[in-house]
């Protein structure tokens, strides 16, 4: 296990924020699992832990909008990341506009883009929801380093980790 555990800390992942809306309510998290998954079509996949509040919105949402940061919005890497929505309207202070299918999408996030889930799949201790890019956008400002694991491996989580 001590081999697995070096191997997977010299991972250095892009870190993004998950946004979710349905039945009335909105929530976001900051995820660190999330990849490409197929070329043709493209698919992206974002993993999303099962004791999270985004999770259970997700859960019954059409849509998600995943965004990435710059490595200077570590502010809302944190907001996202160690704020719970259990007790926190984390989009109280932030700019956000309403994307296709009702999806929140983050107005200040580097790039975004709304993904239609078309497959839900179980991995241990999160989902993994698989999208269908149909909206996209964002500043995309080359060479501007993004928010990456390292730069958010302080950022204490706002829900359990168990």
């Amino acid at each position: 296990m001590a081999d697995m555990e070096a191997f997977l800390g010299r991972l250095d992942p892009d870190m993004c924020v998950v946004t979710a809306a349905a039945g009335g309510e909105r929530a976001g998290c900051l995820v660190g699992f999330a990849s490409q998954c197929s070329i043709e079509p493209v698919r992206f996949v974002v993993w999303l832990s099962e004791v999270n509040r985004t999770y259970r919105v997700a859960r019954s949402a059409d849509v998600l909008a995943v965004h990435l940061l710059a490595r200077e919005q570590r502010a809302l890497a944190e907001l996202f990341g160690g704020q719970t929505g259990d007790r926190v309207d984390k989009f109280r202070s932030v700019r956000r506009r309403q994307g296709y299918g009702g999806a929140v999408v983050l107005e200040d996030a580097e790039s975004w883009f709304v993904g239609r889930v078309v497959r839900r799949a179980g991995g241990g201790d999160h989902t993994g929801f698989v999208l269908e890019p149909v909206e996209w956008g964002g500043r995309d400002t080359p060479g501007r380093p993004l928010l990456r694991l390292s730069d958010a491996r302080t950022i204490r989580p706002g829900h359990p980790v168990d």
